[in-house]
């Protein structure tokens, strides 16, 4: 009896783009689907509740404040309370409160209305967004970590 060839009995050697396409591959996919559904409901939103020609962007505006609350929650639970899949940040962190949460059309809105003569509603609209929107992280996380020191046998 012979030896087996040994060449033929190893695994095929990858290279380390073929094996980094490999374990980032679900994760673009996950960021992809949850964008998506991000994306889907802060359109559904602005059709639900258009912004007239001059008025403020109160769609974006509370999209974006909602989003960034919801952060907060999320990053304190992921972070601070349990470990959870490597999916999971991708996909609901970065896919779809990223989809949903929508800062270019902030800056596209601000533009807008400065370009159109409505110079007060793009400032004011400029502060308040960026204030209620880092407000709203704060203070999620902030009250996200008391109910759970709260519920700690």
């Amino acid at each position: 009896m012979t030896a087996p060839d040994t060449d033929t009995l190893r695994a095929p050697v990858r290279t380390p783009r073929q094996h980094a396409w490999r374990t980032q591959a679900p994760i673009v996919a996950v960021v992809a689907l949850g964008g998506a559904i991000g994306a889907t409901a802060r359109y559904a939103a602005s059709l639900w509740w258009p912004a007239g020609p001059g008025g403020f962007p109160w769609a974006t505006f509370w999209t974006n404040v909602i989003g960034c609350a919801v952060i907060g929650v999320f990053m304190v639970v992921i972070t601070e309370v349990r470990a959870a899949h490597r999916l999971v940040r991708p996909f609901f962190g970065t896919g779809v409160l990223g989809g949903f949460t929508t800062f270019s059309t902030y800056a596209v809105d601000i533009q807008q209305l400065l370009d159109n003569g409505h110079a007060r509603v793009g400032l004011a609209y400029l502060a308040a967004t960026l204030t209620a929107a880092l407000t709203a992280v704060w203070l999620a996380a902030a009250a996200t970590r008391r109910v759970l020191k709260v519920r700690q046998p």
